[in-house]
Parts: structure tokens; sequence; C-alpha cells
């Protein structure tokens, strides 16, 4: 944008409508033009002053954020940042706003009651100008809140048909609902997900996703199997790897220094799949700012294995696949509405139709493969 961002802060702290100001006026690009105690407050001042973008928090008295939130995107259609405190409540608060809408979310440090709000600075600053850039999500996607699960015991659980590595970051929760919504219970393959969220925000954020869904989903921990019908999600700060063993495939997590920025970090997995499974192996890269998990995917596609992109018109925000697109890294281009069949298609070892066949010829391990893994 040519012009500064304005931006309006919603929080019913007297502190933080002081510092949220104050750290982001070390942006020239950013412009703070007022601020607001609660919901009802905010949305006055949006009429008023039109900004850009709002950074919103959620636990307020009178309108809460999300009842706030809820009368921004059915009238105001203006991109919110939501600014929230790390704990478990928050972060269910967090993701429903997410599901409602907002564009993405900031977790406050520990030690914000004091002040020190620094460390989210640079974080906010960028959130913010992409959302400017991007504006409100194109598509709120709503899904079933909850899924029976199929009656499968432990002795029923077998190792998956294919591996599944998915890296995601700005507008990933809503998105994976989505998809995951659409898995079902006897799924062959086994999900691995890296989104770039804060650590105490990844066990709320699987609960929420195994609440909704028909496969089972669990924050990671070292040592899980890779089993059919299971959607491992990589904990925050940490990174998740997989290891080929004598018993079965499983992952382990690392405390290596972030890549690109991030822990956990896409390019983390999506190269370690490219070392373990070869051919074998299938990663997807969806919607997310920047460039993480592009040049994993590009040593997926050199080891033989099948990439595939999210479509630019079904993100909300498109620079991570786009990258991967712009440097051939993705074998295809694929929508979100679609995805899910796509995945299931490869995973079942199914002949997919003509039109994505070029994805791929081999849509599973052979015989072969699936034996070496018991051995």
């Amino acid at each position: 944008m040519s012009e500064r961002v304005r931006v309006l802060v919603v929080d019913d702290s007297a502190l933080m409508r002081k510092m949220i100001p104050q750290i982001l006026s070390r942006d020239p690009q950013i412009e703070v033009i007022g601020t607001a105690m609660d919901g009802a407050f905010g949305l006055k001042k949006i009429a008023e002053l039109r900004p850009h973008v709002v950074t919103l928090d959620l636990n307020m008295p009178r309108m809460d954020g999300v009842e706030m939130l809820r009368a921004i995107t059915g009238k105001h259609h203006v991109p919110v940042i939501i600014v929230t405190s790390q704990t478990e409540e928050s972060a269910r608060s967090a993701l429903k706003a997410l599901a409602l809408g907002a564009f993405d979310f900031v977790a406050k440090p520990v030690d914000a009651a004091s002040g020190r709000i620094e460390a989210i600075a640079e974080e906010l600053a960028m959130k913010i100008k992409v959302a400017a850039s991007t504006g409100a999500p194109k598509m709120i996607l709503t899904v079933t809140t909850e899924k029976k699960k199929g009656a499968r015991s432990v002795l029923q659980r077998r190792f998956p048909s294919r591996v599944v590595a998915l890296g995601v970051s700005t507008g990933g929760p809503a998105a994976l609902q989505y998809l995951f919504a659409q898995i079902p219970d006897d799924f062959l393959g086994c999900l691995l997900v890296v989104q770039h969220m804060p650590e105490n925000f990844t066990n709320m954020f699987a609960k929420r996703l195994d609440e909704s869904c028909a496969i089972e989903v669990k924050e990671a921990r070292s040592g899980d199997l890779l089993l059919a019908g299971r959607a491992l999600i990589c904990p925050g700060n940490r990174h998740m790897k997989v290891k080929h063993m004598p018993h079965g495939d499983v992952v382990v997590l690392d405390e290596m220094p972030p890549v690109n920025g991030h822990r956990p970090s896409v390019d983390v997995l999506f190269r370690s799949m490219a070392r373990e499974f070869g051919k074998a192996g299938l990663a997807v890269i969806m919607t997310g700012m920047g460039e993480d998990g592009v040049a994993g995917l590009g040593e997926i596609q050199a080891a033989g294995g099948i990439t595939l992109a999210q479509s630019s018109d079904s993100c909300v925000v498109d620079s991570m696949p786009r990258s991967a697109v712009d440097r051939g890294f993705a074998d295809k281009v694929i929508s979100l509405s679609a995805l899910a069949g796509v995945i299931l298609a490869h995973c079942a070892n199914e002949k997919l139709p003509a039109e994505l066949s070029s994805v791929g010829q081999s849509s599973g391990l052979t015989e072969a493969d699936r034996i070496s893994r018991r051995r």
C-alpha cells in the first residue's frame, strides 16, 4: 500500500492501549489512528475512523472480541488481527475467532501484564501490513463441529499406505479444519502437520480438529507411530521430523534453532520426508506468509515424491504456495475444495481423475514397501 496502514487497537487493558501503539509507531508504514476499550466502542470507532486493520483483544467486558468480530465480518469486512494472552481459554477463543474470519493472531508474551510486549513488535507489524495488503479473508469456511469417531481398537490400527506432510501458516486453522472434515474414519494414510503457531496453542488446536473430524488428531510426541487414520500436529516451539524404524515409522521432535524464522518449520519436516521416504513422500504446501517449506518441497520433488500446492484463490495469504509454484517445485496446484479428494486417491492407491493425473502416476507404496515397514 502506498499510504500508511491505519490501525485501530481494541483492548480493555489501559496498559495495552498504550503499549501496542508505542511498539507499532516504530514502523513508518503503520499509523495507529485510535484505540477502544471494548467491542462496542470499537465498532463505533471503525465507523468513524475507517481503519485498514483492527487489532483485537478477546477477553473484554460489555462486548467481547468474538462478538465484535462477528459484527466486523458481517458489516465492515476489515481484516482483524487477534492479540491475546497465552492461556488455554484464550487459545480456545483465538481458534474460534480464526474460524469466524479473523485474519491471524499474535500471542502476547507471558509477562505482557508488566508492559513487556516488545517481543511481538516485529511479528505484529508484519501481520498488520500483510493483512492490509491482502484484505479480510475471502471466504469463511464452515464445517460440522463434531463428527462421530469410527470404532477402531488399537489392534485394528495399521501402518499407513502413505504419509502426507502438510505445511501451513496464516489461514491454516480454518483451512485444515475444512480439509480434515472431509477425511473419513477409514482413511488409509497418515497426516503430519506443521502449522506456525505458539506452543501453548497447538494442543488446543489439535483437540479442536479432533472434535470436528472422523480421524484421530493429536499433538505429536517424540516416538508417536505413523498410523493409518491418524493426524499428528507439530507442537509449537519444536521441530518435527520423521524416522524410519524397524517397528514402524515414527515422528521425532527437535529443539534445534528456528529455521526461516520459525520453530516449528515446514522445511524441517519436508526435508526429513525427502530423506526418509524418497519417492513415497507426498507433501502439500498450503496458505501462509513467507517461503517456509518451499525449499523442502523442492527436495521432496527431487527425491521423486509428489508435491502439491494450494491454489491462490483458496488461500488467505498465498505467499508460501505461490513461491513453490514460481520455483517449479509444485507438481500440481489444487484448490482447497479438491484437496481432500486428491489426498484420499493417493492414499487409497486409486487412479486419479484425468485432470489430476499429472500429479504423478504412483499413488501409493508398493506391497514390498509396506511389508518392509513391518519387519
